[in-house]
Formats: structure tokens, C-alpha cells, sequence
């Protein structure tokens, strides 16, 4: 008999919506595949939910995104109830979404970054912190939320009113050139693709509504470079000790500042949409959706 999964999906970040459709689709997949499916809508009662069921499930398919399905917490309670869950652990997790922290691994490890550094709203009021442009972003979000580029005449994205002076942000270098992102699994670097958005910026309407953006699998790059991105992708999900299926993203600097490289984030959570990332570049290498689903499951681990 298949296993019993549940998909946990949804939950109260801003990448909800998303989820739900990640979620969907990995359980129409589990369904014609042959497993038992269960989806959860994730509210505060999952703990209480999954404690009801736990006898009856075999893997927990955490399709979430955001906050705490991919900081840690989520993967925290699957290891208290000692629950095989798909995806990275506790550790690797909560390191991955916290940018600063995987940003000064991937320094470590000689893969190269945006530069950039800590600050306060308050400070970045007071004048900026490098010249623009320059990203500022929160140091633990994903989606490109929270995200914004400043460039010369523009606001910055906070009001002095709002109470907020204390929030730390990172803020880095802008990085020109073209987005190119890897899917990793297996321990393997799958293929590089290339994302051209519609409007130059890959936010998150970019990166979730179809034809919002235009996707070249493989990336038309030199070989030289590919091989370089392809290897540190694999490097940085080897050091934030990742398993399972991840996805790096990088800004590939071909314009006359001449930047190269730069790695921008690693996602311990890749979207499982229609127009998702990871399953178009499987699918290049031969790896459909359902195999891919497939592979997740079987492959969910528990440490406890």
C-alpha cells in the first residue's frame, strides 16, 4: 500500500496564496501517483491537527511558504512528532531564511555575493548607506517580498512615522545584468535557466503570474559560467547542509561593470506551481512533475 502524505499548505505569510496553489498541485500529483493524500489548510491548530492524525500519516509534504514553514518551525514540530517530512531540516531551514546568517556561510565558503551589510530603518533614514542604487530587503522573507531597488530620485520604501526605526534590513549593492536560477536535487545541480521578467525585475507578480516572465531552460550563457553557477549553487546547499530540493538564485552581471557572479539566496521551500522554477528545469532534464513529487516524498527524512 502507498504511503499516507499530507500537504501542508497555505499558512498566515504573505506568500499564502502561492502556497495554496504549491499545495494543490502536489497533492493532485500524490492522488494520481496512488499515495493517501490529506491537505491542511495551516492555521495556529496545526500542531493540535498533526497530533490528531499522526498515526495515520506516513510523510508530511510541506508545501508552504514563508515565515514559519520554512524557518524552521514547521520542521521543528514534524521532528517532535516524529514525522518523515519533505525538504531540509530544522537547521538548515532556519539558516537558509535568515539571509545575513547564509550570506556570511556562502562568504566563508568563497562563493560570491552582493555586497552589503546590516541596517536600521532609522539609519537608512538618516542618509544612504551606499550609493545608489542599491536592494533593500528583509532579512527573512522570500518571494521578492519586502523587496525594493533604489535608484537615483526614488523614495525609500519607509515612513518615519510608522514606528518601525528598530527594524533591521539588509541592504546590498545592486547587482545589473540577468537572473539566472538552478534547481538542486539529489545533491545534484540539475541545469541553469534563465528568468527574463516582463518588467526587469523578478518580484513576486513576476514570479507567480503566467507570461509575466520568460523562462530559458537551459540558460543561453557561456559554458565557462554556467559551470561556475552550477557549482556554487550545489556548494551553497552543501554548506547550509540542505537535502532534498532546493533552488539558488543568482544575478549574472554581462554589462560593462562587468560584476560576474553574485548569489543572491538559496530556497530551502521552492515553489511547486504551474509557473514555478524548479519543475520547468527538471523537466528539461528529463524529470517530470509527478517524478519529481515522487522522489520528494520517498525521499522525506525525519532525525529524531
Amino acid at each position: 500500500m502507498k504511503k499516507q502524505v499530507v500537504v501542508l499548505m497555505g499558512g498566515t505569510s504573505g506568500e499564502r496564496e502561492v502556497s495554496l496553489r504549491s499545495g494543490a498541485a502536489v497533492a493532485k500529483a500524490l492522488v494520481e501517483l496512488g499515495y493517501q493524500v490529506r491537505s491542511i489548510d495551516v492555521g495556529e491548530d496545526m500542531l493540535a491537527k498533526l497530533q490528531e492524525i499522526r498515526q495515520d500519516v506516513d510523510v508530511v509534504f510541506n508545501a508552504l511558504h514563508g515565515s514559519s514553514g520554512e524557518n524552521g518551525c514547521v520542521q521543528g514540530v514534524c521532528e517532535l512528532l516524529s514525522l518523515p517530512y519533505t525538504h531540509s531540516d530544522v537547521l538548515a531551514s532556519a539558516v537558509a531564511m535568515n539571509k545575513p546568517v547564509a550570506k556570511n556561510l556562502f562568504i566563508q565558503a568563497g562563493i560570491p555575493v552582493p555586497s552589503g551589510s546590516l541596517f536600521s530603518v532609522k539609519k537608512i533614514l538618516e542618509g544612504d548607506p551606499m550609493p545608489r542604487p542599491f536592494v533593500v530587503k528583509p532579512i527573512d522573507q522570500g518571494s521578492s517580498i519586502g523587496v525594493h531597488i533604489i535608484r537615483e530620485g526614488e523614495s525609500l520604501p519607509f515612513k518615519t512615522d510608522a514606528g518601525n526605526e528598530g527594524q533591521m534590513v539588509l541592504v546590498e549593492e545592486y547587482v545589473p545584468g540577468r537572473e539566472l536560477t538552478v534547481a538542486i536535487m539529489r545533491n545534484r545541480s540539475l541545469e541553469v535557466c534563465e528568468v527574463r521578467p516582463a518588467d526587469g525585475f523578478y518580484d513576486y507578480e513576476s514570479k507567480y503570474v503566467k507570461g509575466r516572465s520568460e523562462l530559458l531552460v537551459p540558460a543561453p550563457i557561456p559554458s565557462e559560467i554556467r559551470n561556475n553557477v552550477m557549482d556554487f549553487a550545489l556548494t551553497a546547499h552543501k554548506v547550509l547542509t540542505c537535502r532534498g530540493v532546493t533552488r539558488a538564485d543568482f544575478r549574472y552581471d554581462d554589462t560593462d561593470n562587468r560584476l560576474g557572479l553574485r548569489l543572491l539566496e538559496i530556497n530551502t521551500q521552492p515553489g511547486l506551481t504551474p509557473t514555478s522554477l524548479v519543475p520547468k528545469i527538471a523537466a528539461y532534464v528529463g524529470i517530470e512533475f509527478a517524478s519529481l513529487i515522487n522522489w520528494m516524498v520517498e525521499d522525506a527524512l525525519c532525525n529524531t
